[in-house]
């Protein structure tokens, strides 16, 4: 199934400038390992050998997948995943 995956400005060095990528996969998890596979320096970015790195927010069709069933959550053809990691700082 392809999968949109929206890049947001802050990774988009490690996706060769790419803002959306079209992968395969039937699971929030076999897709952004479909990502890691075409973007290699993108995994060390967001992931951690738990999965992923807890300032990272993941979003399928606007619903974050950790309320629904995380890596398991199922995507279906011309799903949008957004990747979202959280920013800090100002005043």
């Amino acid at each position: 199934m392809s999968v949109n995956v929206k890049i947001p400005t802050q990774l988009r060095a490690a996706t060769e400038g790419e803002a959306v990528a079209t992968v395969e996969g039937a699971t929030v998890g076999e897709v952004l390992e479909a990502l890691y596979e075409r973007f290699a320096e993108l995994k060390p970015r967001i992931a951690d050998d738990d999965g992923l790195r807890r300032f990272v927010n993941v979003y399928v069709g606007g619903e974050d997948i950790r309320f629904l069933n995380g890596l398991d959550t199922p995507v279906s053809s011309g799903s949008e995943v957004t990747i979202l990691p959280a920013v800090a700082g100002g005043r």
